[in-house]
């Protein structure tokens, strides 16, 4: 064996080792060998009682063997020598055979990183199905009391991830994450809310059942409004579902190659650019990759090596750089800076309460459902307001309307953003509720 102990509890040294030892036993011109372990805990419930207690130990060790412009991968996760070393002669053999990669890239170098250490919580790593119940316990008893039925889960995870190559790469972070997602279901209303931390004992699930109870109990027995334009305040949760497309959309071989809504064509409509550097959003559109917020301290390296550290997106509403691939960056003699993710966009000291005290009339949606592309070039989606939608006349919360389908090009949405409230952490981004002038709703949906 190549280490005594679980591969639920290694620590950073033993996985370096593990990952440095299958480097070792390589054959290859280059290896990038990677490791993901840990514990996942999860608990399902519905109808206000536990249905479901999951827990699952993690080991996965992945070999990439190089010979020229060629590879292939194997993996294993077996915890033995003897399979780790099978493994590293399969994804040889294989990488003997395959076939000439076009835009192959040589491995990285020893990087840099910045000097601290993701989240990891104990507490959150050990925690029990015993724990885990009394807090799912909480949340449906608040359900119950108010007549409401009460479903969701509760995650618990604890991870590592290890990388080593031939080239001397070596690196590991450990951390810990935890998810609550409340739904509450009384007559024919519904609400939703999620909230994720590093720490469970930083969900506030009590607070957010009663949040999730109160509006659902708001959103029974909703009206028509007529489809068409309007302003609309997103939920921090609903605006997390949508902002992602954007940035995830600030790609720079698309945008060169014509594909994206960052493109620019010349008179004969071809490719001639990108639109970095131009004031394409709201002001207010502040949007940085900052794994060391406090709501996140995340890890400090991608899966390929490169750093994980702050990066500017968008500031003032102008997109400061497209994220390019290494292979991309190599083309254009620009520097790759790796994925746009985690995702934080600066928010206000304004409540959500405080936003729609601000606004004459609009919708407020608490959250976007199904959303998917209608038209990638301009990103235009399409979607379904679900969960609690309610109409805002003169600074306050109506009543209730019934659930609208939309059809939106979300660059205009960031440039209609007029207002923005205080950040809450959503699975892996920090974002604000926002105002937005004008969302285009195009029909009404029987949905709840």
């Amino acid at each position: 064996m190549i280490v005594t102990t679980s591969p639920a509890s290694l620590s950073e040294d033993q996985a370096l080792s593990v990952v440095e030892k299958a480097v070792k036993l390589s054959k290859a011109e280059e290896v990038f060998v990677s490791l993901s372990t840990g514990e996942e805990s999860l608990s399902r419930f519905s109808e206000n009682q536990i249905s479901q207690n999951i827990s699952k130990t993690v080991f996965n060790l992945s070999i990439t063997s190089y010979f020229g412009n060629k590879s292939a991968s194997a993996a294993v996760t077996e915890f033995d020598e003897d399979a780790i070393a099978s493994a590293v002669k399969r994804s040889e053999e294989l990488a003997r055979i395959a076939p000439a990669d076009p835009e192959w890239m040589p491995l990285l170098p020893p990087q840099t990183y910045d000097l601290r250490s993701p989240a990891f919580d104990a507490a959150t790593a050990t925690v029990s199905p015993l724990a885990r119940a009394k807090m799912v316990q909480q949340a449906c008893a608040i359900a119950g009391q108010g007549g409401a039925h009460g479903s969701g889960t509760l995650s618990a995870d604890a991870s590592l991830y290890a990388i080593a190559s031939s080239t001397g790469l070596r690196a590991c972070n450990q951390s810990t994450e935890a998810d609550f997602s409340f739904t509450a279901r009384i007559d024919n209303g519904s609400s939703w809310a999620q909230s994720t931390a590093w720490s469970i004992n930083e969900l506030p699930i009590a607070q957010l059942a009663e949040q999730v109870l109160d509006r659902a109990i708001a959103s029974r027995n909703p009206r028509e409004v007529t489809p068409g334009i309007y302003p609309v305040i997103f939920d921090g949760a609903a605006f997390a579902d949508l902002l992602p497309w954007v940035i995830w959309s600030l790609d720079a071989r698309a945008a060169d190659e014509g594909r994206s809504f960052m493109s620019i064509a010349d008179a004969e409509g071809k490719p001639a650019g990108n639109r970095a550097g131009e004031q394409l959003f709201s002001p207010l559109v502040q949007v940085q990759r900052d794994p060391a917020h406090p709501l996140l301290r995340s890890d400090t390296f991608f899966g390929d090596g490169l750093s994980n550290n702050y990066l500017e997106i968008i500031k003032d509403g102008v997109p400061q750089s497209l994220s390019y691939s290494r292979y991309w960056a190599a083309q254009k003699g620009k520097e790759a800076k790796g994925a746009y993710y985690p995702i934080v966009m600066t928010g206000s000291d304004q409540s959500l309460a405080d936003l729609i005290a601000q606004t004459e009339r609009g919708i407020f949606v608490s959250r976007a459902w199904y959303v998917r592309y209608v038209n990638p070039k301009t990103l235009e989606v399409t979607g379904m307001t679900r969960d609690g939608t309610f109409w805002i006349e003169d600074g306050k919360i109506a009543y209730p309307i019934k659930n609208l389908r939309f059809n939106q090009v979300l660059p205009d949405m960031l440039r209609d953003v007029d207002a923005v409230s205080a950040v809450k952490r959503y699975g892996g981004s920090v974002v604000p509720g926002v105002r937005v002038k004008a969302f285009n709703f195009t029909s009404i949906t029987d949905s709840l």
